[in-house]
C-alpha cells in the first residue's frame, strides 16, 4: 500500500485570476467571462421572467432582488458579494411585465379540482407549456425564467405515480417535465419554492445565494470560472444510462454521454437505444456490445468537432461500472482510428475501504491512496485550506476500478478527476464527490427520461440543470 496527497486544483477567473475556492475565486476577480478575451458571452445584463401567480411571481422578484444586493455571512459562509453591474457577478438582473407569465387564480383551481394523480400532473404541464411557449413568442423574450408555484400546487403535483397500458408503471416528477417542456422552447429555467423565499428552508441565505446565483449567470450564458491545467486538445466524456418512462419495456435502456474540453465547455448527446435484461446477462449494471460502442464513440467525436470547430487529440473516458471485455474492444476500436491517446477509466463510489486518521478531522480531500494496482482518491474531505469539512457524514475515496490502455500516468489521470469535480457550474460548492462528467449522467438522465424519443434533446447544460 501507498498513499500520497494531490495538491487542491486551482480555478481560474477574471483577468487571469486563479484561486483554488469559486466563491473566492469570483469575489476577488470576478467570474471567467467578465474577461477582455471573454467579454462576448459575458452577460452586462440578465433579462428575468417569471412563471406564477401574481403573488408569488412578485415574491421572486422581490427576494432575488434582495440576494442580488448581497448577502452577509457568518462563520461557515462566505458573505455573498451580490449580482450587480458594479460587484459580484458584475451584471444587472432587470425585471419586466412584458416577460411575466402570470397563472390565475382560476387557472390555479382548475388543476387543483382535478382528482386523478396523473390527470393533474398532466393538465400543470399543459398550462406551464403554454406560458412557456407565449414567453418565447415575444419580441425580447427572457434569457432566464424564474417558476415560482405556489405551495398547494407543488405538493399536489410534484410527482405523478400510474400505470400506463403501453408502457406500465410510471413515475414522473415536475422538475424534469418543466425542463423538458423549456428544453422546446430554448428557456432555462429555475424552480424557486416558497419555502426559500419565506425562510422555511434553513439553509444559511449566503449559501443559497451563491448557489442560486452562480446558475443563473451560467443558464444566462456567462462562464462562473474555468479548470486550471487540464491538456489542451482533451475531450472528457461520461457515459451513463438511463431508463424511458415505463417499466413494461424494462429491457431497453437508452445510453447517453456528456463531451467536455479543457475549458470545462461541454455538451450533451442522447445515444441510441438498447436491450438489455438483468437476468439474461448477470448484471445490474448495463454495457454496450462492440458496434454499439465503437457508434457512441464516432457520434461523440463527429458532434464534438461540429460544435468545438476542432477534433480531439486526447479522449478520457469515465463510466460507473467496468468495462466489459466487448465494450472495451470497441471503445478502442473507434478511438484509435481517430485521436492520438486515450484512456478509459471506471470510477465507482465505495464505503468499504476508508482510511483512518489519528486526528480529529477525516483524510484530506485530494488523499490518495494505492493498494496494489487499484486507485483510491479521497474528492470530499477535510480542506485544509479551509480548515473545514463540508459534509456531515465520514467521507469515503472513489475508487478506479478499471484503467484501460493507460496511455496516461494514473497520478496525472487522477489529478484530472480532482479538477472535474470543481466544475458544476449550477453551484458554487467547493467540490463534488463525482467528476462532473459523471455526475451530470444522472442529472442529465433525469430530464432526458421526459424527452420524448421523436425529440432531439439540445446539446447545452444549461437547459438540464
Amino acid at each position: 500500500m501507498s498513499a500520497s496527497y494531490l495538491t487542491e486544483p486551482l480555478l481560474r477567473f477574471a483577468h487571469e485570476g486563479l484561486h483554488e475556492n469559486p466563491k473566492s475565486g469570483i469575489a476577488r476577480y470576478g467570474p471567467l467571462s467578465y474577461s477582455s478575451a471573454r467579454m462576448s458571452v459575458h452577460p452586462d445584463q440578465v433579462r428575468v421572467g417569471l412563471i406564477g401567480t401574481a403573488e408569488t411571481a412578485e415574491a421572486c422578484a422581490r427576494w432575488l432582488q434582495m440576494i442580488s444586493r448581497g448577502v452577509p455571512g457568518d462563520a461557515r459562509n462566505p458573505e455573498f458579494p451580490g449580482f450587480e453591474a458594479s460587484r459580484g457577478f458584475y451584471s444587472e438582473l432587470r425585471f419586466s411585465p412584458n416577460w411575466n407569465e402570470l397563472l390565475t387564480q382560476t387557472e390555479v383551481s382548475q388543476v387543483l379540482a382535478i382528482s386523478g394523480q396523473r390527470a393533474r400532473f398532466e393538465a400543470l404541464e399543459m398550462l406551464l407549456d403554454e406560458k412557456l411557449r407565449l414567453l418565447s413568442d415575444r419580441d425580447s423574450a427572457p434569457q432566464y425564467v424564474i417558476v415560482g408555484l405556489p405551495d398547494e400546487i407543488v405538493q399536489r403535483c410534484r410527482v405523478a405515480n400510474y400505470t400506463d397500458k403501453t408502457i406500465g408503471r410510471v413515475h414522473r416528477d415536475l422538475r424534469r417535465a418543466i425542463k423538458s417542456t423549456a428544453m422546446k422552447y430554448r428557456m432555462p429555467t429555475q424552480l424557486l419554492s416558497q419555502g426559500t423565499i419565506d425562510g422555511r428552508d434553513t439553509t444559511p441565505l449566503a449559501r443559497i445565494a451563491w448557489n442560486f446565483c452562480t446558475g443563473l449567470y451560467f443558464k444566462a450564458g456567462g462562464t462562473p470560472w474555468g479548470p486550471e491545467g487540464l491538456p489542451a486538445g482533451t475531450c472528457y466524456v461520461g457515459v451513463g444510462f438511463y431508463k424511458p418512462l415505463g417499466d413494461a419495456t424494462n429491457t431497453m435502456q437508452a445510453s447517453l454521454v456528456q463531451a467536455f474540453d479543457e475549458h470545462g465547455e461541454g455538451l450533451v448527446l442522447r445515444g441510441h437505444d438498447f436491450e438489455w435484461d438483468p437476468a439474461k446477462q448477470g448484471s445490474r449494471s448495463p454495457h454496450l456490445t462492440h458496434n454499439q460502442a465503437g457508434e457512441l464513440i464516432e457520434k461523440v467525436l463527429t458532434r464534438y468537432t461540429a460544435e468545438m470547430k476542432q477534433s480531439p487529440r486526447r479522449v478520457v473516458i469515465h463510466k460507473t461500472s467496468r468495462y466489459w471485455p466487448e465494450e472495451r474492444s470497441g471503445f478502442q476500436a473507434a478511438l484509435e482510428a481517430r485521436v492520438d491517446s486515450f484512456d478509459l477509466l471506471a470510477l465507482e463510489r465505495q464505503s468499504n475501504v476508508r482510511l483512518l486518521t489519528t486526528a480529529t478531522y477525516p483524510p484530506l480531500r485530494g488523499t490518495r491512496f494505492s493498494v496494489g494496482d487499484i486507485d483510491f482518491v479521497y474528492t470530499t474531505g477535510f480542506v485544509a485550506s479551509l480548515g473545514e469539512y463540508h459534509g456531515v457524514h465520514v467521507p469515503s475515496p472513489i475508487r478506479v476500478a478499471d484503467h484501460v490502455h493507460q496511455d496516461t500516468p494514473r497520478e496525472n489521470l487522477l489529478r484530472e478527476v480532482l479538477t472535474l469535480t470543481k466544475m458544476n457550474w449550477n453551484w458554487a460548492g467547493f467540490g463534488m464527490k463525482l467528476p462532473i462528467t459523471l455526475r451530470f449522467s444522472e442529472l442529465v438522465g433525469d430530464v432526458l427520461r421526459e424527452v420524448p424519443p421523436d425529440r432531439e434533446p439540445l446539446p447545452q447544460f444549461k437547459y438540464y440543470v
